[in-house]
């Protein structure tokens, strides 16, 4: 099963190291293959420097897309994890 979403960062750094590391951790117990996609350039989540490489800041866009037999499950929790900032402090934009 495939699944795309748009989420909105909402961190105040943007996706810096901490939650670029939250994510990777999170898809550790995943088995679908997951991509964010962010100014037309797309690049493997589960790599942290990848993300990193996004250069994503506070209230992008990126799409997520999931692709496998876990792809609701691990699309739900990566949801969760940007609306609730990977468990950062967030302020209202």
């Amino acid at each position: 099963m495939k699944l795309s979403q748009k989420v909105k960062v909402k961190n105040i750094l943007g996706l810096h190291a901490r939650p670029a590391t939250a994510i990777a951790r999170l898809l550790q117990k995943t088995r679908s293959q997951v991509f964010f996609t962010y100014r037309g350039e797309t690049v493997n989540a589960r790599s942290i420097m990848s993300i990193l490489m996004l250069a994503a800041g506070k209230n992008a866009s990126i799409v997520i897309t999931v692709d496998g037999e876990d792809a609701t499950q691990t699309m739900q929790s990566l949801v969760e994890g940007f609306e609730q900032a990977f468990g950062e402090a967030a302020h209202e934009s």
